[in-house]
C-alpha cells in the first residue's frame, strides 16, 4: 500500500474512528495480503505512516460475496464483473480469511 493511501486511511481513522470504517480492496495477489496487513496490524515494511500502527480495521475484497452481493447489479456489471473473470477469487478469499482468523486470535 503506497504512502499516500496510508496517509488517507490514517486521516479517515482520526476523523471518523476505527469503529466506523471498513476497508474494501480491489487488487490481486500479494498486494491483497500486504494492504490487509497494513490496515490491520500496521505497515509491514515499516516505511509508511501506518508503521507500527495497529488499526485493526475490517478488510474485505470487492469480489468477496458479502461485498459483491451488496452492489447494484448494473454497477457490478459495469465496474467489477471483468475483474472477477481475471482474478483468482478463491486465492483472495483464502488470503483474507486467514488474515481475519489471525486477527481474531490476536484481539
Amino acid at each position: 500500500m503506497d504512502l499516500d493511501n496510508q496517509t488517507t486511511i490514517k486521516q479517515l481513522v482520526d476523523a471518523h474512528g476505527m469503529e466506523n470504517l471498513v476497508v474494501v480492496l480491489g487488487m490481486n495477489g500479494e498486494g491483497v495480503r500486504i494492504a490487509a496487513e497494513t490496515v490491520t496490524s500496521g505497515d509491514p515494511s515499516w516505511a509508511g505512516p501506518l508503521a507500527g500502527v495497529s488499526l485493526g480495521l475490517p478488510v474485505y475484497h470487492i469480489l468477496e460475496e458479502q461485498v459483491r452481493t451488496k452492489l447494484p447489479a448494473d454497477l457490478y456489471a459495469e465496474k467489477v464483473q471483468l475483474m472477477e473473470m481475471v482474478l483468482d477469487v478463491g486465492q483472495i478469499e483464502n488470503t483474507l480469511a486467514e488474515l481475519r482468523r489471525n486477527q481474531a486470535k490476536r484481539g
